[in-house]
């Protein structure tokens, strides 16, 4: 048994049910299934803010002469309500869809589980002014922002639970039958919001008389900074992509499981980095999901758009060539699906290499590279990542050339490291093609044999 079969034999023990475990988990499903719903506002909320800091000489000068002095504070008002009540959004999401799968109503679980999140968040802000401090009504637009995600996935799944924890025990008002669904549903979801915000006030009031102050404190003190410091360090972001191409390589969709779990995490480090470019202050980060995706997934998971050309212009087998002239177009936007189960990298002993350790080494190479200076870092900015590798790079990093430059070389170092896995495998696929045609020969004149006895 050859080193490789080994391996693969030890993921499939040992790391594979492991895995399969948090993937069908469904806490962790809605998570992830929760926070797509504010994905779409992100984009949207990054195409303004790209307009209100592009890097154009003369640009703000010219902006101003026609729209006048107020115009970049006008043109970011949709980034305030996309990406400054973000965890809104989260909360409404992670409830919905925690609720589809224990089958009570999403939509009464939504409402209630936002309902429950303003309640723990506080409506007093501390403002200096004039070494006068004021206690002003309102909320703090960091705390349903960025800094609210964690708040806000507790509360929507512990919101949905105990609604259904409600129905199961059947403390609900029941309707008769004649009256209108939509009716019944408000009714039905009386108590279960009762008990929701009962416990949601006495977490607010116990948190109040402690020095955390708020749930919020408490949530970023004791399990934000750690997990921020996980995720927002170099060996942290490394293992991450490690298991989602370890996932990827098995036939499980790495990113979906690794970023159930990471997502929020690169999401508040992203949303700071915004906050601070707005501002014209440093950027803090170097890791968050537009890094993660510009260091490792351009041309798709394991950046295997180097290998698609290799398959598309210079395979001699006919089977690889046809599925990389197949998947150039998609892999160019960064889809690639139909390279890693057409070719199939999924548990290939030979690909499997490169698409581990390519996105290992340009994930290292982007870090460093931003680490020291050389590259930009990435602002905050989220935009589609269907978009070709120098565009994406260029515009997260704020419109950098050198977010240009990183996002081509990362597929250029990707090329190298596939180009040797690529011939031995498109090798061994000539092989097994030319041996499939001889067969086929064999069997034809076989039967032409057969066929040529003469009836007398």
């Amino acid at each position: 048994m050859s080193a490789m079969d080994r391996l693969n034999n030890f993921l499939e023990k040992n790391f594979l049910p492991i895995a399969m475990k948090i993937s069908s988990q469904t806490h962790i499903q809605s998570v992830r299934d929760g926070l797509t719903l504010s994905m779409p506002l992100l984009i949207v909320g990054s195409v303004f803010l790209i307009f209100g800091f592009l890097p154009i000489p003369g640009y703000p000068e010219f902006m101003t002469s026609i729209f006048g002095p107020l115009w970049k504070a006008r043109i970011l008002y949709p980034v305030q309500v996309t990406f400054d009540i973000m965890a809104l959004f989260i909360a409404i999401g992670v409830a919905y869809r925690l609720a589809e799968r224990k089958k009570v109503d999403p939509l009464s679980c939504a409402a209630i589980s936002l309902t429950a999140f303003l309640l723990l968040t506080p409506f007093n802000i501390a403002y200096s002014h004039n070494d006068i401090l004021l206690n002003v009504k309102g909320i703090d637009l960091g705390l349903i922002g960025s800094r609210g995600i964690f708040v806000a996935i507790i509360t929507g799944l512990s919101t949905t639970e105990i609604v259904k924890f409600a129905v199961d025990k059947n403390l609900v008002i029941k309707m008769p039958d004649s009256v209108p669904p939509a009716v019944s549903k408000s009714f039905s979801a009386l108590i279960p919001a009762m008990l929701v915000v009962l416990l949601a006030l006495t977490v607010r009031i116990i948190f109040e008389i402690t020095s955390f102050e708020h749930i919020h404190n408490f949530i970023l003190t004791v399990i934000g900074k750690p997990l921020t410091l996980l995720g927002g360090s170099f060996i942290g972001t490394l293992l991450a992509v490690l298991a989602a191409q370890l996932l990827w390589s098995m036939g499980l969709h790495g990113p979906n499981i690794v970023g159930s779990v990471m997502t929020p995490i690169w999401l508040g480090m992203m949303d700071q980095n915004r906050i601070a470019f707005q501002a014209g202050e440093v950027i803090p980060n170097i890791s968050g999901s537009s890094f993660v995706f510009l260091a490792s997934k351009l041309g798709g998971s394991g950046l295997t758009l180097g290998l698609t050309f290799f398959m598309a212009f210079f395979a001699k087998s006919k089977q690889l060539k046809e599925i990389g002239k197949m998947s150039l177009g998609p892999g160019i936007f960064n889809i690639n699906e139909p390279i890693i189960f057409g070719t199939p990298i999924v548990m290939n002993p030979i690909l499997i290499i490169p698409f581990i350790v390519a996105p290992l080494v340009t994930t290292t190479i982007t870090y460093f590279g931003m680490k020291f200076g050389i590259i930009a870092l990435t602002n905050g900015i989220n935009v589609p990542w269907t978009l070709p590798a120098p565009i994406y790079g260029f515009l997260v990093t704020g419109g950098h050339v050198s977010g240009a430059i990183i996002g081509t070389l990362v597929v250029v170092i990707s090329c190298f490291i596939y180009y040797p896995f690529f011939k031995i495998y498109d090798a061994q696929k000539v092989k097994e093609e030319w041996a499939i045609e001889e067969e086929s020969k064999q069997n034809n004149s076989s039967d032409e044999t057969s066929g040529d006895f003469e009836i007398i």
